[in-house]
């Protein structure tokens, strides 16, 4: 009989050979089981369980991936990157006591829509697919929520990421260095995240509705530490992460790692190719705001030319009108009241408000020549 860690307490959970569900005795969670084959896997789930609990989401996923290298049909390695990816966390239901699952990184994307989810599904049995497909729909359900919530937040300009407290729960020098700049930008006009204040009124709600609305609608987000470690905590790295996967679909936004008392070279690997910047330099803020009104500047840039395209289909649309009116004046002068009137109706199409167009329509249907030539389109 193998041990195995409880993926949403932690808590030992003791399986029988060929289980593939079993029920937390800690946790009175009911949750599906992977393949474990031998000591190796074993020690693999535990360890990537360890940092997804953790909320180490990408740590946790790439072991997930390196189980998948060695065996294709494990159903929860696929089930377990799905959960990395919307950022599942279990937290305790006060009135069961059993864990429910939070999201913490929504995304656009159905999670029915997930190839890893679609993955897990084929290669689950028949009782490990009712559990997956059961916590989807809760999942799902959750996801509809946090995008109807912020699909009515306004845009942001900047999102600034930095870690809020230390490992004894004290204040940072970050949040002191980020609320300085927080106070700096708004000054500036730019439309600022800064947790602290902006999350202030929404104590008792989750925030991922609103952290989400503000990675994807901020143009540049600044990430600031001034400890190598501050810069990988697991809620700091959350967003940082979410922000550069949002970069490699929308290349108009930028992130700026800033640093002060540390090597650059400390950075997460991740911001080697970025342009960090010394907070301790003189004129640190002045090339920071200067660099955020270029990327604000050119988004402006980029949407001035889309007016004059609006603008000049307009002018079109009204000289494609005048031509066809031109035309069912002709057929009218011709007698030929059908096309005439299937003309005025174009005409409609493009300008409904065109009254030579009713008229021409009148005249059509009295079919009349009447005082057509003093009527014409000019």
């Amino acid at each position: 009989m193998a041990i195995f860690k409880c993926k949403m307490c932690g808590g030992e959970l003791l399986i029988s050979e060929g289980m593939t569900v079993c029920e937390c005795a800690y946790c009175g969670t009911v949750q599906t089981l992977p393949k474990l084959e031998d000591g190796k896997r074993e020690n693999l789930y535990d360890r990537a369980n360890h940092f997804r609990r953790n909320n180490d989401y990408d740590k946790a996923m790439s072991i997930y991936e390196q189980i998948l290298t060695e065996d294709t049909t494990d159903a929860e390695a696929y089930w377990s990157i799905v959960l990395c990816r919307y950022g599942i966390e279990y937290v305790e239901d006060p009135a069961t006591h059993k864990r429910i699952p939070t999201v913490n990184r929504a995304q656009y994307k159905s999670i029915y829509s997930d190839e890893d989810y679609k993955s897990a599904i084929e290669h689950a049995d028949m009782i490990q697919r009712q559990v997956y497909e059961a916590e989807a729909k809760t999942i799902d359900d959750i996801q509809k929520g946090i995008l109807a919530i912020s699909n009515k937040e306004k845009p942001f300009d900047v999102f600034i990421c930095y870690k809020e407290t230390d490992e004894n729960g004290k204040r940072t020098r970050d949040s002191v260095i980020a609320n300085d700049m927080y106070h700096q930008l708004e000054k500036e006009g730019f439309k600022t995240f800064f947790a602290a204040i902006t999350l202030e009124g929404k104590l008792g709600t989750a925030f991922e509705p609103y952290i989400f609305a503000a990675l994807n609608s901020a143009k540049v987000m600044i990430v600031l530490g001034t400890k190598p470690e501050y810069f990988v905590a697991p809620w700091v790295k959350n967003e940082w992460s979410r922000f550069l996967a949002i970069i490699k679909n929308d290349s108009s936004k930028i992130l700026i790692p800033a640093y002060r008392d540390m090597d650059p070279y400390e950075l997460p690997e991740e911001f080697s190719f970025l342009q960090a910047q010394d907070m301790g330099k003189i004129g640190f803020m002045n090339d920071i705001i200067h660099g955020i009104k270029k990327v604000l500047v050119k988004e402006k840039e980029k949407a001035a030319p889309q007016e004059k395209i609006t603008r000049s289909v307009s002018i079109g649309s009204k000289t494609d009108a005048d031509t066809l009116l031109e035309r069912a004046f002709l057929f009218l002068n011709a007698g030929n009241w059908e096309n005439a009137t299937v003309y005025c109706d174009k005409v409609l199409d493009v300008d409904p408000g065109n009254a030579k167009a009713y008229l021409g329509k009148l005249l059509a249907s009295k079919k009349t020549e009447e005082s057509i030539r003093s009527f014409g389109p000019e």
